[in-house]
């Protein structure tokens, strides 16, 4: 089924074949490798980051059973994000900046539901465990570097 989004190299080792995804908000861009230049606030939507199939393996281990975060092992060239156009420089304008904090919100919420139900419900899969646990993660250490 297409999602919307295309396949990128894994996020890791750079690896054209990968087998998941995990989708994060736009200002956890900064704490991946290289994120540096990377203007998150121009970023619209979610932040995909791709695995291969012994990353994603890796992964699951270092999320699951070392309570670590793969983010900052994870090279920020290698998400699917998309930019805002820069229009400002075409028209002469200055647009604000876009409001990141509904987003945030929404994946936050969802990410807790998903590490509150997994043993209960059997829709949240594996994949949605470990992508929920590096969400409020990242926004945690986000919100203490704030």
């Amino acid at each position: 089924m297409y999602t919307g989004k295309t396949g990128k190299p894994c996020c890791l080792c750079g690896n054209p074949e990968t087998v998941s995804r995990l989708d994060i908000p736009p200002r956890a861009v900064q704490l991946l490798d290289n994120s540096g230049p990377i203007a998150w606030q121009d970023i619209e939507g979610e932040v995909s980051v791709y695995f291969c199939d012994s990353d994603w393996e890796t992964v699951i281990d270092l999320v699951l059973d070392a309570g670590m975060s793969p983010l900052p092992r994870c090279n920020a060239a290698r998400a699917d994000f998309d930019l805002r156009a820069d229009f400002e420089a075409l028209l002469n304008d200055i647009r604000d900046e876009p409001d990141q904090e509904p987003l945030e919100r929404e994946m936050l919420a969802e990410a807790e539901r998903d590490i509150e139900e997994y043993d209960e419900d059997s829709n949240v899969e594996l994949r949605d465990l470990v992508e929920a646990r590096v969400v409020t993660w990242a926004m945690e250490d986000l919100r203490t570097e704030a």
